[in-house]
């Protein structure tokens, strides 16, 4: 599959008008003609971009996957289930998992819910990560964690870089603390958590930056300690 194979120069303010009008316009027929534009305005771009995030991610040294191929998601929707039929997203986005070690199979293996996210919409442009709806098992491996060593969730949770950017950890959570926890547990509201995430948004003037790539590094770097801590979750 062919990818973009130019620098990232910045999305443009077009992009962002495309992605407006496809809002108002979400149908087939108006979109594929005017796929070509799609994928010069956004397309080719979010591919550019995670060409340079690769470059990025290892001079600074974290350990995440940002790949021109797989780290997009397609801009067509999932629609089997949902009532909503409009065929396609409003947005553009990709996401990079961490890395963990190496398979059996001789693959670098990836650690499901522990990386970063990238967004990118009409008055919606932000860096995210975490576990979002995770499994069972590892939600019920974090309210252990919690639980029985708090100490090391905080020093990640509460880490000085990571709340100035970030704010801290949220999600949905439980109306109630969990079955098997006090409710008067200290930590109760990590321990409702039902998703374990983080993010901050981005200024227009960042998301059409030629220099996004460093501020999105930037920001992961940041996440670091949680990103790791959640990367040891089995």
């Amino acid at each position: 599959m062919a990818v973009a194979s130019t620098p990232f120069t910045g999305f443009s303010r077009e992009a962002i008008q495309f992605l407006a009008d496809l809002a108002a316009n979400n149908e087939r027929a108006w979109f594929q003609s005017r796929k070509p534009e799609y994928e010069r305005l956004l397309k080719q771009p979010l591919e550019a971009l995670c060409v340079a995030l690769a470059e990025r991610f290892a001079a600074a040294g974290l350990p995440l996957v940002s790949d021109p191929v797989r780290s997009p998601f397609r801009i067509y929707r999932d629609v089997r289930f949902s009532k909503d039929k409009s065929p396609y997203k409003t947005h553009v986005s990709a996401d990079f998992p961490w890395v963990g070690g190496d398979t059996a199979e001789g693959r670098t293996a990836t650690v499901h819910g522990a990386g970063g996210y990238f967004h990118f919409q009409p008055g919606e442009i932000f860096v995210g990560g975490g576990m979002w709806r995770p499994a069972p098992e590892r939600l019920a491996a974090w309210r252990s964690m919690v639980d029985r060593d708090p100490g090391r969730v905080h020093a990640a949770t509460d880490d000085p870089a990571f709340v100035a950017r970030f704010g801290g950890v949220g999600g949905d959570r439980l109306k109630r603390v969990p079955a098997g926890y006090p409710s008067d547990h200290p930590d109760a509201e990590l321990l409702k958590l039902k998703d374990v995430t983080f993010g901050c948004r981005l200024s227009d003037d960042d998301g059409l930056s030629p220099a996004l790539p460093d501020t999105i590094t930037a920001a992961f770097a940041s996440a670091l300690p949680v990103m790791r801590l959640l990367s040891e979750l089995p």
